[in-house]
């Protein structure tokens, strides 16, 4: 067993960073950090509310209401399809977004991602279905889930960056803390758009088919709306200030980025265990419920009861990671999503309320939280100031489309072909740990790093895996 807390081989002086020294907190400072946390917490929150609004839907009638010459387990794939054609566009969003991002600041970024999202989610609200406009009502589906994807994708490397980059200023040696309060948007997110959902789904079902489903996408101009107010606010990155006054490489983001890809598949990698239980244990276990006999009621108060118990873990194990080490924290995770795979799939086929509740605490509101609270640091220690946002986005993104985008689409197809048993979902959870394990033996530990790279440290790779 590798000891996880000591250091790695010395390397030459110019290829490291050294861990940064202990600084004062300027009241200001201190005001801005916190304004910012508070920034990429709601932001996120919105997004994210948003982009699980759909998964939610979908699960529910997404399959009668534009896909309805198919039966019901087609209708349920070609339903989880367009789920995933928005994560297929998060990479897409990760690039496009990280290079302007890189560019010419995260706050614009950061502000035209949210006004995409919203609007993109407010427009499937009053979307015609295929009985009123036929074929064009699945096209224009899968055109704003796109937007939703594109949007997304951009978003979470300019709210993380942000919080990072400032805690760096102010509280370097804490910046797993802070940048969990933007990693608690996912579940701020779910916890919003599963209350939501519960309240239209307690409507007679002819109600919520013909017009409550519509209710939780149109709340987001709402909430687009709050969002923007507190992301106004909030101050540039005071280190992408300090890098844009030094010569602009030759070279996009992307290139520098992609030239040296080890870094950039590290963190795809290491990120795929969280995404493949986060989404096999929300939005699919809605549906995979809902077909074994449970309300949807009871199967929306269990993720939103998972979700919270993931609102005390996740920034928990984000502050443990910055004593011991992101790579212990995240590995921890790793191994309890395996060890419970089989286990909470066995509760959630008891057919009782109750241990549907305690599976998708422990699976969701535990084990994914204890691999994803860490990430937004890690990935942000992973690159230098010039190239993080296109880096830390792409490998983000890059590993919510491979363990999440295709995971409800892959489980639905193989429960469809083995007759209704769980044990595929299981391996499904188990695959995607193991890769997220084995990725973290090759990571070096970052969290003692200073993020103040100097420019001939901008974007060579280290030995280790990181890119500067």
């Amino acid at each position: 067993m590798p000891n996880f807390t000591e250091q790695p081989r010395p390397v030459p002086r110019e290829l490291t960073v050294q861990p940064s020294p202990s600084t004062a907190q300027p009241p200001s400072d201190a005001r801005q950090l916190r304004r910012v946390a508070l920034s990429g917490l709601l932001g996120t929150a919105v997004e994210f509310y948003d982009f699980l609004v759909y998964g939610t839907v979908a699960a529910l009638v997404f399959g009668d209401l534009f896909f309805p010459r198919a039966d019901t387990a087609v209708g349920t794939i070609a339903a989880f399809g367009t789920f995933a054609a928005g994560y297929v566009a998060r990479p897409l969003g990760g690039i496009v977004f990280g290079h302007f991002g890189d560019r010419i600041g995260r706050k614009s970024m950061m502000l035209l991602t949210m006004v995409l999202m919203g609007c993109g989610s407010f427009l499937i609200g009053v979307l015609p279905t295929y009985d009123a406009i036929g074929v064009w009502a699945p096209v224009l589906l899968v055109t704003l889930r796109v937007v939703q994807g594109l949007a997304i994708g951009g978003e979470w490397g300019g709210a993380t960056l942000m919080v990072v980059e400032h805690a760096e200023r102010t509280q370097g040696a804490r910046r797993g803390l802070w940048s969990s309060f933007t990693q608690l948007g996912a579940p701020l997110g779910s916890v919003l758009s599963a209350g939501v959902v519960t309240l239209v789904s307690a409507l007679p079902d002819g109600e919520f088919r013909a017009w409550g489903w519509r209710v939780p996408f149109l709340l987001s101009i709402v909430l687009l709306g709050v969002g923007l107010f507190v992301r106004l606010k909030v101050a540039e990155s005071p280190l992408f200030a300090q890098a844009r006054h030094e010569p602009e490489p030759g070279r996009p983001p992307v290139v520098e980025v992609l030239r040296r890809p080890k870094p950039v598949l590290l963190a795809a990698c290491v990120g795929i265990g969280a995404f493949t239980a986060q989404s096999l244990l929300t939005g699919f276990m809605i549906s995979y419920a809902v077909q074994h006999g449970y309300t949807r009621p009871q199967v929306l108060t269990a993720v939103t009861v998972a979700s919270c118990v993931a609102l005390v873990v996740l920034p928990a194990a984000s502050a443990l990671s910055d004593r011991v080490g992101r790579r212990p924290v995240v590995l921890a995770g790793a191994v309890a999503s395996a060890a419970l795979a089989f286990p909470v799939l066995a509760l959630v086929d008891s057919g009782s309320p109750g241990l549907l509740i305690l599976a998708l605490a422990l699976g969701h509101g535990v084990a994914q939280s204890t691999m994803y609270g860490p990430l937004g640091a890690l990935l942000s220690e992973m690159f230098g100031t010039r190239v993080r946002y296109t880096g830390a986005s792409l490998g983000y993104q890059a590993a919510t489309l491979l363990g999440a985008g295709f995971s409800p689409l892959i489980a639905s197809s193989l429960l469809a072909s083995s007759g209704g048993g769980s044990a595929p979902v299981s391996l499904l959870l188990c695959g995607g740990a193991a890769i997220t394990a084995l990725t973290v033996w090759r990571l070096r530990e970052t969290h003692a790093d200073t993020l103040d790279a100097p420019p001939s440290r901008t974007t060579t790779p280290t030995p280790e895996g990181t890119l500067r």
